[in-house]
Formats: C-alpha cells, structure tokens, sequence
C-alpha cells in the first residue's frame, strides 16, 4: 500500500534527507587512493550518530554495514571491509540513510577514486543525468512509467544497460516502502503519481551488460560481464509544486562527480 505523507510530513523528512546527505557528502570528501571502505564506513556512522540519527542501513535484513560501498563492476550492496582499498582509476557507487526521529532519508553518489577511464567517467555522467530526467518527471498525474522511461531511454540511447533487478522504491517509516520505481518502463503506464507520494529514484547504470548476480556473501551485485557500473540516488517528494529533494543539505545539490562539492 502506498502511504501518501502531508505537508508537514515531508517536512519532517527533510531532516533525515538532509543528514542522509551529509553523510554522504564527508565520505564523498574521503574518497581517494589508499582508503579503505571500512574507513569510509567508519567516518558514515560518526557522522550520522553524532547530528542525532541512527544509520538507516545498518542491521537492515542483517546487513552489517553503515553504508553500501560497491566499487567498480559492483552495483549495490557492497558491504564495507578493512581489507578493499581504494585504487587510482576506481569509481566507488556509495549508498547512505540515516533515520531521524523516526523518518528515513536514503541516497547514492557514484564517486571517482584519481582518474578513471574516460568510458568509465561518461557512464557515470549520464547516469547523474538519467537521476535528473527521471526527477523531472516526477509530477502529480504522471505516471511510474514515465520515470521509467525517462532514464531508460537517456540509458539505452548512450548504449548503456539498465538493471531490472533492482529498482526504486517508497520512502517513509520504513526504507523500502511502495511503490516499486524501475529505471525502465512505458510512458503512461504504471501506477499515476499524486502529491504526498516520496519515492527514491535511483537509476543503476551499467557499461555493457544489465545481467548481474549477486556474490558469496549474500549481498553483493556485480555486472555479469565485469563492466562498471553507476548508482545515483535521490529521495523525492511529489509536490504540487513539482519534485522536491528531501536528500539535500544546506548547502545545496552537487554539481561534480569527483567526490567534490558545491
């Protein structure tokens, strides 16, 4: 069942956006050769417990983890480890959440480690720019569909693979609520989009292929054929007024990739 927020609700999520965002923002600042994502994990939880949340991720379904660090071919769930350091060349997808006051706020950077291949850095360009169309789209009386198809076409029409194994999804009380948001669709179809709705879009984006399995330890997705792959996230509430970002701080969207801000 879809949970339609109020005014004053979305309101109060913005906190948990914005925290999200923080969070994800320092460990962005991070990012570089020599660093463990244990380190980034590390610098994730004191950030989020030390503004007054709890991290969002962490237990979630027995995940271990504050964040999800996926780096290169992986796609999500990456679980962090003292042991998987950061190289020259690496692109690293990050995905945080916090919970404040009872609200979650969940989003993703796809962030560069040094200097990776120009293929790599293009994916990961139309990728942000597949989060930006599909937000576009998220408007009263549109429907999933068009965010769907939105992000696919941007996607497939560079020569890029969407996943269909994972998706979008609501956002509230709880991380994962309905709907389901694919990064692949039909215009006009799917369920129609009315105020109150928030959802996480989050298009994951891969170099060749869209077929993925997921590792030994349970978690972890990767790309079948070995190719990068790039994950952006925002958490939208469905306004009036058009699409607002909850995952945003105070100082404002980011307009670089390299774990740079505005």
């Amino acid at each position: 069942m879809i949970k339609i927020k109020s005014a004053a609700e979305i309101e109060q999520m913005k906190k948990a956006g914005a925290l999200s965002k923080m969070a994800l923002r320092h460990v962005g600042a991070m990012v570089r050769p020599g660093v463990s994502t244990f380190e980034l994990d590390q610098l994730a939880e004191q950030i989020i417990r030390m503004h007054g949340g709890t991290p969002a991720f962490k237990g979630y379904c027995g995940f271990p983890g504050t964040i999800c660090a996926s780096l290169n071919d992986a796609v999500v769930h990456g679980i962090p480890n003292p042991d998987i350091i950061l190289r020259d060349g690496d692109v690293i997808s990050i995905d945080t959440g916090a919970i404040v006051d009872g609200w979650v706020g969940d989003n993703a950077w796809t962030f560069f480690v040094g200097n990776p291949a120009p293929e790599v850095k293009a994916l990961c360009e139309c990728t942000l720019d597949c989060l930006k169309v599909g937000i576009a789209q998220a408007v009263p009386g549109n429907h999933l569909g068009d965010i769907g198809f939105a992000i696919q076409s941007l996607a497939e029409g560079n020569g890029y693979g969407v996943l269909r194994d994972y998706v979008g999804h609501g956002v509230g009380r709880n991380m994962h609520e309905d709907p389901n948001v694919p990064n692949y669709g039909k215009k006009g179809r799917g369920v129609k989009l009315q105020a109150g709705m928030v959802i996480a879009i989050e298009p994951m984006i891969t170099l060749g292929t869209n077929h993925v399995h997921t590792g030994p330890d349970g978690w972890l997705v990767s790309t079948n054929d070995g190719l990068a792959a790039a994950h952006y996230e925002n958490t939208i509430a469905i306004t009036n007024d058009g699409p607002v970002i909850l995952t945003q701080d105070a100082q404002g969207p980011w307009c670089q990739l390299q774990g740079g801000m505005m």
